[in-house]
C-alpha cells in the first residue's frame, strides 16, 4: 500500500512558512523557526523521529511475537539531531530509546531482539544514510 505525504512552503527560507499533510488527517505548519530556531509549529526532523519510532515499535513487536514472547507494550522515543555541517544541514544522529513490558523474557534476549528489529525496520534501513542510530532498550517491570 503506498504511503502518501504532501507539502506546500510559501515565500523565502528565512519568513516564508509551510504546510504539511501525511495520509489522511495529519497536518501541521512548519517554519524556518520551528525547525532551525525551536520556533513554534513542526518540523521534517519531528516527523522523522515519529516514523522511525512507530516503525521501530512495530518491527520490535513482530519480532517479539515471532520468538514467543508476546509484549504487552513497547514505547519508543527517538530524538534526530540536524547539525550545520559544511555542506549544509544534515541529520547526523538518531537516538532510539525503548521501554518494552515483555513477560517471561530475559535482558539478553530482549535486546538481541531490539537490536535486530532496529537493523530490519524499513524506516531504519531508509535512514542508513544517517551515520550514527543508537538504540537504548530497556525492560520495564
Amino acid at each position: 500500500m503506498p504511503s502518501k505525504g504532501h507539502a506546500e512552503w510559501k515565500g523565502d527560507l528565512k519568513t516564508g512558512s509551510g504546510t504539511f499533510e501525511a495520509g489522511e488527517g495529519i497536518t501541521g505548519e512548519f517554519s524556518f523557526k520551528s525547525r532551525f530556531e525551536d520556533g513554534p509549529g513542526a518540523n521534517p526532523e519531528q516527523l522523522i523521529a515519529a516514523a522511525h519510532t512507530s516503525c521501530f515499535s512495530m518491527a520490535f513487536s513482530n519480532a517479539l511475537d515471532e520468538a514467543g514472547h508476546t509484549p504487552t507494550s513497547i514505547k519508543t522515543d527517538a530524538v534526530v539531531t540536524l547539525r550545520l555541517l559544511d555542506d549544509g544541514p544534515s541529520i547526523t544522529k538518531i537516538a532510539l530509546k525503548t521501554v518494552g513490558i515483555v513477560p517471561g523474557i530475559d535482558d539478553a534476549k530482549f535486546q538481541e531482539i531490539a537490536a535486530a528489529a532496529k537493523a530490519g525496520c524499513p524506516v531504519s534501513k531508509a535512514l542508513a544514510g544517517v551515520p550514527e542510530i543508537t538504540l537504548e532498550a530497556s525492560l520495564e517491570g
